[in-house]
């Protein structure tokens, strides 16, 4: 007996080029609706796929190929079992299958595109012939592109279809059945999806004019809710990664936490850990009612008192229901929304007035758990990876390199290695972060240069710790200077960048009643000398010892990182030589 093949094409390329080598081999030619007609007027030998089914195509052609005739014929295997049901059904065996589907995404890519006119582009006997044929495939032949009709007549005329043809035909095969699937879903989820449920419109992708933009899942509801505002793609992004971040904290170390993320990195991140007069101060909070009684409270103050600059306009994730002494410390800086698993009625009630109603506030369930694979799609191409759900806690620390007889970290070190270390898994890499006190202190993020990473991380630690320096504690501010403008006039002193002359000059002296004196480079050195005990954590490991240097100058006591560098042995002599524990921290935190 020959070899049957049926052919139903939306995309006709190449089809008579086909036809003609399938003919050639002497296969017997079966084809639906245009593909039949098409085949036929080119003056080859064509039939119905009804010669099989004895059934006409009806529904206006919805129905042509659904058939036991057709589908018993692909299905079945080389099995005595099935070649005796053949038999009693007078089927006989579809050995290659050509099928490719009407064009959905360019139907619903039109303007105005109405659900009717859709629904007529879905495509149901030639999905079916596919995955049946590409499911089958370890006897029958799947052609989905006509970009492979070449290669197959050329294996076709050397006699057969080699295994390793069939696999990839059906591969392929498999995933021209699953774009199509996904971009008819894509199209119902925007019809019919309730908006904030299983889909969520977005203002618009990372720039304005990215539009349209969305966030969804395949499956279940959005694991969070919009209470106020309307989120931006970029809001998201750092929302969903904020609040795994304090909710990592906050099961490591047993208290409330909180995160200040910008652009995909987190400024500050704290749990917390009671306030001292200095730190209220430094940290705008001092006026703060009820901020004692406020675990979350004193999270956030530190969180955003990291590094004001950086907080500007940020995504504030927090750990715990938001009570009203943290909503008041939110509602007077300049932030763009917030993510937490509740709201006191009253705090809410504070967050909805702010920014004229239009502050964003998103309630997530904290029982969500991500699938474990994720993916992403980068210039057209999907990636995909298992996700980073590596647990980091003070028992991460154990392995003490050097001093190599140093006695156990304290609880207080181990506080704020697992603090820089949780706060690395979600900050853009390279990356290295000093912590203090329960508290990011300095941050370094997306450099290309490890060096420059422990650089900038130092570098802000140095400002914070400026910031506690009497000379800035005691600034007298003239009545009526905004938050905003005292934290840039801050790091201007602090930093050695002051203005020398001009304009700029005259706008930073009008803050004060009193100009404040600029740090000489050895008032500097001295205030900065008092800066100890600081833990430094590392996503990758350090490759050279101008790194240990470095964190040594800005007080760091503690620094743990993974190894395997070839320059190893001279990190940890310098570190032992400055009088720095060195801890093995073994797994790599890269974050894109």
């Amino acid at each position: 007996m020959g070899k049957t093949a049926i052919i139903s094409v939306y995309d006709k390329t190449g089809l008579l080029d086909l036809a003609k080598g399938l003919i050639k081999q002497n296969v017997r030619l079966l084809a639906s609706g245009g593909t039949a007609k098409m085949i036929r007027e080119s003056g080859f030998a064509v039939e119905d796929v009804s010669a099989i089914t004895h059934a006409p195509e009806m529904l206006a052609g919805r129905v042509k190929t659904l058939h036991p005739a057709v589908h018993a014929g692909i299905l079945a295997r080389d099995l005595a079992s099935d070649e005796k049901d053949l038999a009693d059904q007078n089927i006989n065996k579809v050995d290659y299958v050509i099928c490719n589907l009407y064009p959905f995404k360019d139907t619903v890519a039109k303007i105005n595109v109405t659900v009717p006119e859709a629904v007529e582009e879905i495509d149901i006997g030639g999905v079916t012939l596919i995955r049946a044929a590409a499911k089958n495939h370890t006897r029958v032949t799947i052609l989905s592109d006509p970009s492979d009709y070449p290669s197959f007549l050329e294996e076709l005329e050397k006699g057969e279809i080699k295994e390793q043809s069939r696999q990839m035909y059906a591969l392929k095969a498999f995933g021209h059945t699953a774009d199509y699937d996904a971009a008819i879903s894509d199209f119902f989820r925007k019809q019919y999806a309730a908006n904030g449920v299983q889909q969520l419109a977005l203002r618009y992708g990372a720039n304005p004019h990215q539009k349209p933009a969305a966030a969804y899942v395949k499956e279940g509801q959005l694991p969070f809710k919009v209470l106020c505002g309307a989120p931006g793609y970029i809001n998201l992004l750092d929302a969903l990664n904020a609040w795994p971040l304090v909710k990592e904290l906050k099961e490591a170390l047993g208290h409330p936490a909180a995160a200040s993320f910008k652009h995909v990195s987190p400024a500050g991140a704290a749990i917390a850990v009671p306030l001292t007069a200095e730190e209220r101060k430094v940290y705008f909070v001092d006026d703060i009612e009820g901020l004692e009684n406020s675990p979350l409270a004193q999270a956030y103050a530190r969180a955003r008192g990291a590094d004001r600059m950086s907080s500007f306009g940020d995504m504030i994730a927090l750990s715990d229901i938001v009570d009203v002494p943290t909503a008041k410390i939110i509602s007077r800086e300049v932030s763009d929304g917030v993510i937490a698993p509740g709201y006191e009625d009253a705090a809410l009630e504070i967050l909805k007035k702010k920014k004229g109603g239009r502050y964003l506030v998103l309630q997530i369930d904290p029982e969500y758990v991500p699938n474990p694979q994720e993916t992403r799609t980068v210039y057209g191409i999907t990636m995909a990876q298992h996700r980073n759900d590596v647990v980091i806690s003070p028992a991460s620390f154990s392995s003490i390199i050097t001093p190599k007889e140093g006695a156990a970290l304290s609880d207080s070190a181990l506080r704020d290695l697992t603090v820089a270390t949780i706060a690395l898994k979600y900050t853009q890499s390279n990356s290295v972060c000093y912590a203090l006190n329960g508290q990011v202190v300095g941050l370094g993020a997306g450099q290309q240069s490890r060096i420059h990473c422990t650089r900038l991380a130092g570098d802000k630690a140095d400002n914070w710790w400026l910031r506690f320096s009497p000379r800035v504690l005691e600034i007298k501010w003239k009545k009526g200077s905004k938050r905003a403008d005292k934290s840039n006039a801050i790091d201007l002193l602090v930093s050695g960048e002051l203005p020398k002359e001009g304009a700029e000059r005259e706008l930073y002296e009008a803050m004060f009643e009193e100009v404040p004196k600029e740090f000489t480079d050895e008032e500097r050195r001295e205030w900065l000398g008092k800066l100890k005990g600081v833990a430094c954590s590392s996503d990758a490991f350090f490759p050279f010892i101008d790194n240990v240097f470095r964190a040594s100058r800005s007080g760091v006591s503690y620094i743990a990182a993974p190894t395997g560098s070839q320059n190893d042995s001279a990190v940890m002599e310098t570190a032992e030589k400055l009088g720095i524990t060195f801890v093995e921290q073994s797994i790599r935190l890269f974050h894109h």
